[in-house]
């Protein structure tokens, strides 16, 4: 007995084979796509991360400022070491960014960002004291090429937020800091929200 025994053509053998292809292609095609969403969420949660681990270890210190006074360089008229810009900052702390090898009472610390070549980015240098010239011996205890905005803003007796605060007019503390940093890591900008910090000594 003769079987009807039919098999597929070479033209729907083509069809279906372009047919898995093109599935394929549409597979590899969303997988390529969710895997680079992956990759720009964990570089996007690993920029974050690290500006708000530097915007907290400059809160940290600036809530345990201290209104030491001291002579800053040679003059023999003591004052209130402690002085600010929009984009510097002189204080004395009691919780150093990056505590001495021994107990220290207090430490001057300066934060900036440099344009320098060799040093860009932010800089914290830091002094032990008592000690002459505290913030312009202080020495480099930390630098990261990754910041390139920071910003500081002083809140007065009235409320009112300053661009700079100068003690030798003020004779005072300000009541609050507000902190900005911003980064810039593999091309990818990251700028948190301003950081307010109260200040523990007031007007002192």
């Amino acid at each position: 007995m003769k079987r009807d025994a039919r098999g597929f053509t070479l033209l729907e053998l083509l069809i279906a084979l372009t047919i898995v292809g093109a599935l394929l292609v549409i597979a590899f095609g969303g997988m390529r796509v969710a895997l680079a969403a992956w990759r720009k969420g964990e570089d996007r949660a690993e920029a974050h991360q690290h500006v708000r681990s530097i915007a907290l270890v400059l809160a940290r210190s600036i809530s345990a400022t201290y209104p030491y006074t001291a002579t800053r360089e040679q003059g023999p008229t003591p004052s209130l070491l402690f002085g600010g810009t929009a984009t510097r900052l002189e204080l004395v702390t009691q919780t150093a960014p990056y505590p001495a090898s021994i107990p220290v009472a207090f430490t001057a610390v300066v934060f900036e960002v440099s344009t320098k070549e060799d040093r860009p980015g932010l800089v914290i240098r830091q002094r032990v004291l008592p000690n002459r010239n505290p913030f312009t011996d202080a020495e480099v205890a930390f630098n990261d090429p990754t910041v390139v905005e920071l910003s500081f803003s002083y809140m007065d007796e009235g409320g009112a937020w300053q661009d700079s605060w100068d003690t030798e007019q003020r004779k005072n503390l300000p009541r609050a800091i507000r902190i900005g940093v911003g980064t810039r890591i593999g091309g990818r900008a990251e700028t948190l929200p301003p950081l307010t910090v109260s200040l523990r000594v007031g007007t002192e």
